[in-house]
């Protein structure tokens, strides 16, 4: 059974740099489960200039929120979000996003990291924020970004095919988004709106409000901002036929449900069995021996059966 302490634990180790299972696999269970915490508390973390939001999730086929007019669509790229801090346009601390509002200091890797040590601003302190991918030709490319992120050995760190993608300034630097992001461009960070991201894994697209002060005024709530979101597509499974349930003690101690299937492939995975959580969980998808059922690999991590297929 996926307990909420599990899934407080999965988000700990996300934002501390060294994650135990992907981001589509972990909003997928997050969403079965009416999971609503963001965010991990950081010990001994250090305050972000800027609070960092998350963005509240819609799928495809769900109603959208109210924004409109001018907005500005970029992809979601699927790494580890990180804040910058520039004082007197000098790079001074980098920090992991944490719980939104403080996150891990790994300011000792400014000397290594993939990004402008300096820039030209009027502003005193800056912050900008972004994402530390790599190329979806390595394998688990956000595990390998988001763990680098951790590591101790330095030299290991200089190895790693790092790019930081910057999408956002704070304080706001002009009128629009789109002009913020032109302002990154020039000081030499790849964008959110750069033209060669596709070598990147993305999960999703972005939507938001171009007008700054439009933003602004429409707020957030306690976890997003209201003036934007990110739009997902639920990843199709394949069909296989659920030959047997077995259980077993996981780590934590807890009794789970595990099915047992005639064999398929999925991302170049065999799989065989799948996650089933609880008893719950299987009369709620009516399932029984010699049913045909529908797998997910959310993630490239963890087989899931989603639905019974009649």
């Amino acid at each position: 059974m996926i307990s909420i302490k599990f899934l407080d634990y999965a988000a700990k180790c996300y934002y501390e740099g060294h994650p135990v299972i992907s981001d589509a696999e972990f909003d997928t269970l997050a969403e079965e489960f009416g999971y609503t915490s963001v965010g991990a508390s950081v010990q001994d973390g250090v305050e972000h200039t800027t609070r960092l939001f998350s963005l509240q999730k819609i799928y495809e086929g769900e109603d959208k929120p109210p924004i409109s007019g001018d907005v500005v669509e970029t992809p979601k790229l699927d790494g580890a979000a990180i804040s910058l801090t520039y004082f007197k346009g000098n790079l001074v601390m980098i920090l992991t996003r944490g719980d939104g509002i403080r996150g891990q200091d790994i300011s000792h890797l400014i000397p290594y990291f993939p990004v402008t040590k300096s820039i030209k601003t009027q502003h005193r302190i800056l912050q900008v924020t972004g994402e530390v991918v790599a190329p979806k030709t390595i394998s688990n490319a956000r595990n390998y970004a988001a763990g680098a992120l951790n590591l101790k050995d330095i030299e290991e760190f200089k190895t790693r095919n790092l790019t930081f993608v910057a999408y956002g300034v704070a304080p706001c630097l002009s009128d629009t988004y789109f002009e913020d992001l032109g302002w990154l461009n020039v000081e030499n960070f790849y964008t959110v709106l750069s033209e060669d991201l596709e070598q990147f894994p993305q999960d999703g697209k972005v939507f938001r409000i171009n007008g700054n002060n439009e933003f602004d005024k429409l707020g957030s709530t306690a976890q997003h901002p209201r003036g934007a979101y990110a739009l997902k597509t639920r990843k199709a499974g394949v069909v296989t036929k659920l030959l047997d349930v077995i259980w077993q003690v996981g780590r934590s101690g807890v009794v789970a449900p595990v099915a047992i299937l005639e064999p398929i492939t999925i991302d170049s995975a065999k799989i065989s069995r799948a996650t089933l959580h609880n008893i719950k969980y299987i009369n709620d998808l009516n399932l029984e021996i010699g049913c045909d059922v529908e797998i997910i690999r959310s993630g490239e991590i963890i087989p899931r059966v989603t639905r019974r297929v009649n």
